[in-house]
C-alpha cells in the first residue's frame, strides 16, 4: 500500500462558524481571519494505492460551480485536483473507486464535471462510494444544511450508475487495510476512513476535527448538526487515538497534515506534527 496527499487548493470560511461557540480572542492565534474575519482552510484529500486499486478520497469543491458561488469561498493556491495527481503520474481515468466521506460541497464537488448543459461523472472508470443513510439525508436536506448538499454534486454520481453504498455498520471493512468509522455529529452517517499503513493507523478526520486547532474537545462547529453528538465523538475517538497511538490526517488544516496526540492538563493535544510522506 502507498498514501499520497492530493492538495486540491484552498478555500475561505467564517471563523466564527468554524469554532462556534469559541471566542475569537482564543481561535485567532491558531487560525487567524482576515479583515472579513474569514479564514483559510485546505481541501486536502488522500489518495490510496491498495494492490490493483487506486482509491480518491474526498475530492475537493470542483470547478464547475459559477463566479457568484465561488466569490463566496474564495477559491485560492495554485494546487488543484489535476495538477496534484500528475505530480504522482496519475490522471483521472486511473482511479478505480472514489469514497466521499460526505457529500457537502467542498468534499464532493470535483466528483462530477460540467461539460456544455451536461453533468457527468468526474471518474469514468471509477465506482462511487457512498451509504444509504447519508445518501437519503443529502438528497432530502434539512432547511438548515440544504445550502451544503447541491443536487449536482450528488445526482449525476446515482445516474451514471456507478454509484454503490458501503454497509452502515462501524468498522466495517473497505479494503483489507481500510476500516471506516461512522460519525454522526457533523452530519448523518458521516464516514472516517481507519487505514493500516506502514505498521500504523492513519485516521482521516474529515470533518469530525477539521484541523489541529480543534483538537480541545468544546471546540465544534457551527456547522455540525448535532454538537453535542460531535463533542462525545470527538471524546470517543481522540481518548482511542491516544490509546493505540493513531496518527491524525487532517482535511481542513491549511498547514498541518498530519499528528500524533498527547495527554496534558488542559487536555488531549497534538504531539508531532508532520506531512504524510514524512511517514
Amino acid at each position: 500500500m502507498k498514501l499520497h496527499t492530493i492538495d486540491t487548493g484552498f478555500f475561505k470560511l467564517d471563523g466564527g462558524a468554524m469554532f462556534g461557540v469559541v471566542p475569537k480572542t482564543i481561535w485567532n492565534k491558531t487560525n487567524p481571519a482576515d479583515e472579513n474575519n474569514l479564514c483559510t482552510w485546505a481541501m486536502r484529500c488522500l489518495l490510496v494505492e491498495d494492490a490493483n486499486r487506486l482509491i480518491l478520497i474526498d475530492t475537493g469543491i470542483g470547478n464547475k460551480q459559477d463566479e457568484r458561488f465561488f466569490s463566496y469561498y474564495y477559491l485560492h493556491g495554485n494546487a488543484t485536483l489535476d495538477s496534484s495527481l500528475a505530480n504522482l503520474g496519475f490522471n483521472r481515468d486511473d482511479i478505480t473507486d472514489v469514497f466521499l466521506t460526505h457529500l457537502h460541497f467542498d468534499h464532493v464537488g470535483g466528483a462530477v464535471l460540467r461539460n456544455g448543459d451536461s453533468l457527468t461523472p468526474a471518474f469514468k472508470n471509477a465506482t462511487y462510494w457512498s451509504n444509504a443513510q447519508h445518501w437519503d439525508w443529502a438528497v432530502n436536506p434539512n432547511e438548515r444544511e440544504k445550502a451544503s448538499f447541491l443536487k449536482e454534486n450528488i445526482l449525476p454520481i446515482q445516474q451514471s450508475g456507478q454509484l454503490k453504498f458501503i454497509d452502515n455498520t462501524d468498522g466495517v471493512r473497505f479494503t483489507d487495510n481500510f476500516n471506516i468509522r461512522f460519525v454522526y455529529g457533523h452530519t448523518d452517517a458521516m464516514m472516517l476512513p481507519l487505514i493500516n499503513y506502514k505498521n500504523q493507523t492513519i485516521l482521516y478526520m474529515a470533518d469530525l476535527l477539521p484541523s489541529i486547532g480543534h483538537l480541545p474537545l468544546p471546540y465544534v462547529m457551527a456547522y455540525d448538526m448535532f454538537p453535542l453528538k460531535t463533542l462525545g465523538e470527538k471524546k470517543l475517538i481522540l481518548t482511542e487515538a491516544i490509546e493505540k497511538d493513531y496518527i491524525l490526517y487532517f482535511e481542513h488544516d491549511p498547514v498541518n497534515e498530519c499528528c500524533t496526540l498527547q495527554q496534558i492538563e488542559k487536555g488531549i493535544r497534538s504531539k508531532d506534527v508532520f506531512k504524510l510522506s514524512e511517514i
